[in-house]
């Protein structure tokens, strides 16, 4: 009883050394990502000229990116914020189902296909090497490869299966959407083979024991089971496609629109207030897109 009564005493210092050890954590959360995110919302209340920036609450950078919105143009097309956010959005979405099918696949087998650990290791730490080298030196090497003269039109040309050079291989959609892929497969593969792994194997006999197949076997219980890892792998891929602009812009040939090369031409046109609406809009839609993902999976009820 006196243990007890002795742990009832010290219990309310219990929450008060919690939020202790919670301070340095939520410090550096209110640092590094509350206050620049209060910053930008402010600055995008801003008005500005070519020669200063003007601290005000006025909406005119809103209205300014929504301006035409209301209706189509002259040519039938929808205004230019629009069409930018779903040419964004379409990229987005390309992406992410080819780096969501590749990124299955490849955790797939590793983590059901490669029984030796070491092996495991060896592999997974192959699918890491392209991020030894800057994301930048990544993109130009595929200009050797897809350019009008490169090694894959020559190899087209003198296989007879082309008599000219493919023009869209590079300086396109195609070539932005397999720049994606090659950078961020792999935000993909590892938290879907995280999740792969803890699958408790007995499940799997089981399901064989039941007479279920390899195809049945899959669809109802390693991906159901595998939803987490595919859940954080789609919103590690959607977040960075969203706001990219260093890769539609190289392998685009600053000829392609998106949300992020908007807002950073803006920003080198020292249109801040601008900009800063821009961002403060495109978080807006990305957090959305988040929230419907974590409507489909509570990822605090998985981990």
């Amino acid at each position: 009883m006196s243990a007890i009564a002795t742990a009832a005493a010290a219990s309310p210092k219990g929450p008060v050394r919690a939020w202790w050890q919670a301070a340095p954590f939520a410090g550096v959360f209110v640092l590094f990502f509350i206050v620049p995110l209060a910053l930008i919302a402010m600055v995008s209340l801003w008005n500005f000229n070519e020669y200063e920036l003007i601290p005000a609450l006025s909406l005119r950078n809103y209205l300014s990116i929504f301006e035409g919105c209301s209706h189509l143009t002259d040519n039938g097309d929808l205004c230019v914020t629009l069409s930018t956010y779903l040419s964004t959005l379409k990229f987005c979405a390309i992406v992410w189902a080819v780096t969501l099918a590749l990124g299955f696949v490849v955790a797939y087998f590793l983590a059901f296909h490669v029984r030796s650990t070491a092996m495991q290791t060896l592999l997974f730490v192959l699918c890491t090497v392209p991020f030894w080298t800057s994301n930048v030196i990544r993109m130009i090497s595929w200009v050797p490869l897809l350019g009008r003269n490169g090694l894959v039109n020559q190899g087209l040309m003198w296989l007879g299966a082309v008599d000219s050079p493919i023009e869209w291989l590079l300086f396109s959609d195609f070539s932005v959407v397999l720049a994606f892929v090659h950078l961020y497969t792999m935000f993909m593969i590892v938290p879907i083979f995280n999740s792969m792994m803890r699958i408790d194997r007995s499940l799997l006999e089981a399901a064989s024991d039941a007479g279920a197949s390899g195809w049945q076997t899959l669809w109802n219980v390693i991906v159901p089971l595998s939803r987490t890892g595919i859940l954080i792998g789609s919103i590690f891929v959607i977040t960075i496609v969203m706001g990219d602009f260093v890769t539609i812009g190289v392998m685009g040939g600053q000829q392609i629109a998106s949300v992020g090369k908007i807002i950073q031409v803006q920003t080198s046109y020292l249109q801040f207030p601008l900009a800063a609406a821009n961002a403060v809009i495109l978080l807006a839609v990305v957090l959305m897109i988040i929230w419907a993902l974590t409507r489909l999976v509570d990822i605090r009820k998985e981990l």
